[in-house]
């Protein structure tokens, strides 16, 4: 309860679902995409109308919320890790099949502190038996470079 001039209001707090995502560890099949999904389009339609008007000061602010949101980090996991190339590990052999690794991973998609790692370089034959040259990207530079 808290006073102000004199009224009485009363604070409760229970079913009260808003403010910032919170960053409670939840298991990857739990994950509500539609929801995640929304959050993320919701975000980038407020970006585009901010280039639109030509508010670059907003358009900062929103991209920064946008990277650094849980629905971000989490589509950009899920991009990397179902798609073709989600069996091709970089050069630190890393892979993210597991849930527990996708859930991992999304809580390591930091931008503080980010160095990306030296590709994995391959070559790859080509019609006329010359070879044309492949660069992989671990699996972490590849959800950064998503998100």
């Amino acid at each position: 309860m808290t006073a102000t001039r004199g009224k009485v209001l009363e604070e409760t707090t229970e079913g009260v679902d808003a403010g910032a995502a919170s960053s409670e560890q939840e298991g990857w099949h739990a994950i509500k995409w539609y929801q995640a999904h929304q959050n993320v389009r919701r975000l980038q339609a407020r970006i585009v109308k901010a280039t639109q008007d030509k508010r670059w000061g907003r358009v900062q602010a929103l991209q920064r919320l946008l990277t650094h949101s849980y629905s971000g980090k989490v589509l950009a996991v899920k991009r990397v890790t179902e798609n073709q190339g989600k069996r091709t590990p970089g050069v630190d052999g890393q892979l993210w099949n597991t849930p527990g690794k996708k859930a991992h991973a999304t809580q390591t998609l930091q931008q503080r502190g980010y160095r990306p790692r030296p590709l994995r370089r391959i070559y790859i034959p080509k019609s006329n038996g010359k070879k044309r040259p492949l660069s992989i990207p671990t699996m972490k530079d590849r959800a950064m470079q998503a998100l």
